[in-house]
Order: C-alpha cells, then sequence, then structure tokens
C-alpha cells in the first residue's frame, strides 16, 4: 500500500509530532539540507529510537525539537508539534518555559555537560528553578535522584564538583538532572558514545528503569543496535537527512523493508556469528547534502538501484501496520503480488 501521510494509523494525538520538516544551514558553498520531509511521532509513554550513521542527521532533529540550532539554521516546511502546540510558531519566551520543565534534554558528552566551576549541588538546585518549595526541599529531591540513578553517598557527593566523578558517574548526574522536572518527554542524544561496553549497559538499564518510573517518552539517539533493541519500543532508521522507514523494534529488526537497514543490521558486530579480523561496512559515502536532490538518496551506495531511483523520489509505502519505508522496491513488489 502506497501511503503519503505520516503514520495516520498510530495514536491520533502523540506527545510529540513531526510533520514534514526539512531544515537548511547556510554555508558560503551554498544550502545544506540536514533534514528533508522528515515526519516522526513520539506516542506518549513510549521510547522510540533514531538510528543511523554519522551524518545521517539524528543529533540535528534533537536539537531541532529543543531548538537549540545555530543562527545559520532555518527550518522551512513542518512542524513539531509537542502536546498539541506548534513549537516552532511558538514565542522564544513561551518556548523557553518548555525547556527544562515539559522537555528536558540529555547531552552526548557527560565531561563538557555540567559547568566544571560549580557543585553538582548548585546545579542540581538551580535546574528546578521552577518547581515550588525551599532550597533544603529542592537538595533534598536532588539527594533523592542522585540515589535512583546509582550514585554512592549522594548525600556527601552533591558538593563535589564534576571533576570529582568519573565519564560513567557524570553522565548519571546528567541522567539526573534531566529527570529532576519529571519532564514529559526525555531527548536523549547518544548518551552512551563516551562510556566504555560495561557502564553502557548500565545506563540503557538505568534509563529504562527511570522511564517506566516516571512514564515520560524518550526520543533516545544512538548508532548502537543493541542499545536501542534493548531500550526502545519503536525505531527511525534516518539517512542523509531523511527517515527512509520506521517501525516497531521487531519490525525493523526481524522484519526490515529498505535496503540501508539491511546493510545496518548485517554491520552490527552482535550479528556476526563467525570469528572475522574484517568488520562489515557499507560501501561508498555519505552523499554531500548541498543543493537540490532528486531520485533517491541511498542509490549510490545500494545494488538494488535502478533507473527508477535515479529519477523519481521514493514515497513511504506500509510494509506493516505500524511499519513503513521509502523505497522503490516496496512498490515494485506490492505490483507484482498484485
Amino acid at each position: 500500500m502506497r501511503r503519503d501521510d505520516p503514520m495516520p494509523h498510530l495514536s491520533a494525538r502523540p506527545l510529540l509530532a513531526i510533520r514534514g520538516l526539512d531544515l537548511d544551514f547556510g554555508t558560503p558553498r551554498g544550502r545544506v539540507h540536514a533534514l528533508r520531509n522528515v515526519s516522526l511521532d513520539v506516542p506518549s509513554g513510549q521510547v522510540v529510537g533514531i538510528v543511523g550513521e554519522s551524518g545521517s542527521g539524528k543529533s540535528t532533529l534533537a536539537y531541532t525539537v529543543m531548538g537549540l540550532l545555530p543562527e545559520n539554521a532555518e527550518v522551512t516546511p513542518g512542524a513539531i508539534l509537542f502536546e498539541g502546540r506548534d513549537l516552532l510558531n511558538m514565542s522564544g519566551s513561551a518556548r523557553q518555559s518548555l525547556l527544562g520543565d515539559r522537555l528536558s534534554m540529555i547531552f552526548q558528552d557527560p565531561m563538557t555537560a555540567l559547568n566544571p566551576v560549580r557543585t553538582i549541588e548548585s546545579q542540581m538546585i538551580d535546574i528546578q528553578h521552577r518547581e515550588q518549595g525551599s532550597r533544603s526541599e529542592k537538595r533534598a529531591r536532588a539527594i533523592q535522584m542522585l540515589h535512583q540513578v546509582g550514585i554512592p553517598d549522594p548525600k556527601d557527593r552533591l558538593c563535589a564538583y564534576p571533576h570529582h566523578f568519573s565519564g560513567g558517574m557524570r553522565q548519571r548526574i546528567c541522567i539526573a538532572m534531566a529527570l529532576l522536572v519529571k519532564p514529559a518527554l526525555l531527548i536523549a542524544d547518544e548518551p552512551t558514545t563516551a562510556l566504555d561496553a560495561t557502564l553502557e549497559v548500565q545506563i540503557i538499564h538505568l534509563l529504562k528503569d527511570l522511564q517506566k518510573e516516571i512514564g515520560c517518552s524518550i526520543l533516545f539517539v544512538s548508532h548502537h543496535l543493541g542499545a536501542v533493541a534493548e531500550l526502545c519500543d519503536r525505531v527511525a532508521i534516518m539517512y542523509a537527512g531523511e527517515v527512509v522507514e520506521q517501525g516497531t523494534v521487531r519490525d525493523i529488526f526481524y522484519n526490515p523493508g529498505h535496503p540501508y537497514t539491511r546493510a545496518l543490521l548485517e554491520c552490527d558486530p552482535g550479528r556476526i556469528k563467525k570469528s572475522t579480523r574484517t568488520l562489515p561496512t557499507i560501501p561508498g559515502e555519505v552523499p554531500s547534502l548541498l543543493g537540490s536532490k532528486v531520485g533517491c538518496i541511498f542509490r549510490t551506495r545500494c545494488r538494488h538501484a535502478s533507473d527508477r531511483c535515479v529519477q523519481e523520489n521514493p514515497v513511504e509505502y506500509r510494509i506493516g501496520v505500524d511499519h513503513v519505508a521509502r523505497c522503490h522496491l516496496l512498490d515494485e513488489q506490492r505490483l507484482v503480488s498484485s
């Protein structure tokens, strides 16, 4: 079934609904089309993962939702609906009031996310500036949240500075700060990238437990397929600024519909069954995003590419109830089966 509307079978009112979003960056060489026609839903109480290679637009999408963009960024068409309100049409003060309250974010690098010259206590109290209560009450909430994320002796460690903590502990503190305000939506931008494998597993399990306890939705940006499979309910696959496939975790991992998704899964070290010194890779490089593009953006790296892929932009085709992908092969398979 061909479809041009963005996932109409999902909840009529998701917590976050991104519709037809385009984002350009102005550069001396021309406009870089960093995001193109991105549509994505984050239902209430669910974890949605965004997966793709470096440069696919994952973090750019997360920062666009948060409104943390440089001056040379411009959203052209599109809408970002959060709790029914378009963030792009809000005044600066109205949008600012959501940050650190209804919207919260964990940044990629815990080593630079905290202010190095202020204590953890002062930073965790400041982030509660919209909360009612005395300083002692806010301090008590901070201690409780540090305990929840696994910081030992939180009452004593609260007076320490960021450099007194390891990278894994700093990331736990960042998670505690992000969740301290009990946001409706938490955006996690590759929160385990700077951590070793053991700490990564711990952070994923921590996020999973805290998400269930608080009941928030999470938009989880990652390149680690194992982490996504462990944490997420739904997955969106991004390539060169486009969402090329999205569906449930089971859909994506057991019935991938787009050649790029299949290629990513084939490169996952966790799926390699035989000992090898050579890890699989996807041939070719991510194309330049300068200027307008016609045709399938993945065609130069796809072994199934045809003339149609050069001439025509693929639309979304439905594979399952909650599973869609942008690939001409799906249309051709549909025609053959019918």
